[in-house]
């Protein structure tokens, strides 16, 4: 929990030399604070950068840097900040940041810059989700949908849908209290309620692709040892991260890397061969093996084209039966001993060795992650987020049910009020210290 009248600071960018590093305060006392340790004492119009000197308590010169001042209302936080601009490098800044907390600051939790523009209205939950996605994006098209959720896109989107319910609602409950009036007539209910359905289910899944492409999938290599799992790891990487030999049970541990394909992070997981051993370290790796394929959301079974399908292959292949999975069929580059592979499972011919059909897989891959998702309208929200659209929709269905099976107008409204509360929640309305404090420790210290 924070505490609006306390002045917070931190140092906004990485450590490590550069060309400068930033350090920010924020709050009642900022100008106060900065002026404690800086030789120029007055601050010209708001926005305005000045140059100034950096000094320690005995008066000694420790840097040159810029100085910007930020002013209330109008400024990150809502707050007075102070941006001080030093030389890059882990000293200059640092020793900014302890002269600020020697001088009246407190050093910032994480995410609590952002937190106070939040909780001062400068922004909403659904802004401050796309203040983080912009931060950990890793593709083009991830960065392009947190920028749009920043700007506000999914907030007005969801505002929308929350005043079309609330004036619903409200000419529902008008009805329940003054029944003589006739507020209802002429007003097709179920039609509104199935309006804003349609508006709510185009919405939903552009959040899932933004999910997608912030947090990406997990897909999981697996298969009978020597069947060519690291190779296909390095071909998918285009480089050699796994250790790759004709030794049976080479690979025991887990390897994770991620790959960006067409803007989806995927994070491939290479495992131990599936076979019985009697060997604890090997039987501890096939253990975490089908524990990794349980857990995934795509599993990459790999079968050797150059040998026989074994019993234990197919069995492995039917168990993966309705999942999202993929059998390559590797060793392409080998005469075919794999005539055919009874499965529904989608398979792709292979060379790990040779980079033939790793482009393919890669591209079934991609698809299999994406499905429904439109990833070029993708809007960024947490997984809390998420959930209470979902929860918003299924309100408004059984709201919609409720009001063409006439169960009531109590019960229609009190289900649009649930679907109303969902949205505003969505929003971050009313949100307690829990959740807020569960979605900006997710930031880092500085933002």
């Amino acid at each position: 929990m924070t505490r609006k009248n306390e002045t917070i600071a931190a140092i906004s960018t990485a450590l490590g030399e550069g060309a400068i590093a930033i350090v920010r305060i924020s709050g009642p006392d900022a100008v106060f604070v900065a002026r404690k340790i800086l030789t120029r004492q007055d601050f010209p119009e708001p926005s305005r950068m000045y140059l100034t000197y950096l000094h320690d308590d005995d008066g000694s010169i420790i840097d040159r840097v810029l100085c910007v001042y930020f002013a209330k209302p109008k400024s990150y936080t809502g707050e007075d900040i102070i941006e001080i601009h030093t030389h890059g490098g882990i000293m200059s800044a640092k020793k900014c940041l302890e002269l600020l907390l020697a001088n009246g600051a407190r050093i910032a939790h994480a995410g609590e810059f952002t937190r106070r523009a939040f909780e001062n209205g400068r922004i909403d939950l659904t802004q401050a989700e796309g203040v983080l996605s912009v931060i950990t994006s890793r593709s083009n098209e991830a960065l392009k949908a947190a920028a749009r959720t920043l700007t506000g896109e999914l907030s007005r989107e969801v505002m929308k849908i929350h005043d079309e319910v609330l004036e619903l609602q409200g000419h529902i409950e008008i009805e329940i209290d003054f029944p003589e009036g006739e507020t209802l007539n002429g007003l097709n209910i179920p039609e509104r309620i199935r309006a804003i359905i349609a508006h709510i289910e185009e919405l939903i899944p552009r959040c899932s692709a933004g999910m997608l492409l912030n947090s990406g999938v997990r897909a999981v290599i697996a298969g009978r040892p020597n069947a060519g799992k690291s190779s296909l790891l390095n071909a998918l990487l285009g480089r050699k991260r796994a250790i790759v030999t004709d030794i049976p049970g080479t690979t025991r541990d887990i390897i994770e890397e991620t790959i960006i394909i067409r803007g989806v992070p995927v994070k491939l997981t290479d495992t131990a061969g599936l076979r019985e051993s009697d060997d604890v370290i090997e039987a501890e790796g096939v253990r975490l093996a089908l524990e990794a394929v349980n857990g995934s959301d795509i599993c990459v079974y790999v079968a050797d084209g150059s040998a026989e399908l074994s019993a234990e292959d197919s069995e492995y292949i039917r168990s993966l039966e309705g999942r999202s999975a993929i059998i390559a069929v590797n060793k392409s580059d080998l005469p075919q001993k794999i005539s055919s592979i009874e499965s529904s499972l989608q398979k792709i011919y292979l060379s790990a060795k040779t980079g033939e059909g790793i482009n393919e897989l890669k591209t079934a891959i991609y698809d299999m992650a994406v499905k429904d998702c439109v990833l070029s309208s993708g809007l960024n929200v947490s997984a809390m987020q998420l959930e209470e659209l979902k929860s918003a929709l299924s309100a408004l269905r059984e709201a919609e049910q409720s009001a063409v099976s006439s169960l009531g107008e109590d019960v229609t409204a009190g289900l649009l009020n649930s679907a109303r509360i969902s949205l505003l929640n969505v929003l971050g309305v009313d949100a307690g210290d829990e959740l807020l404090d569960s979605m900006f420790s997710r930031f880092c210290v500085g933002k």
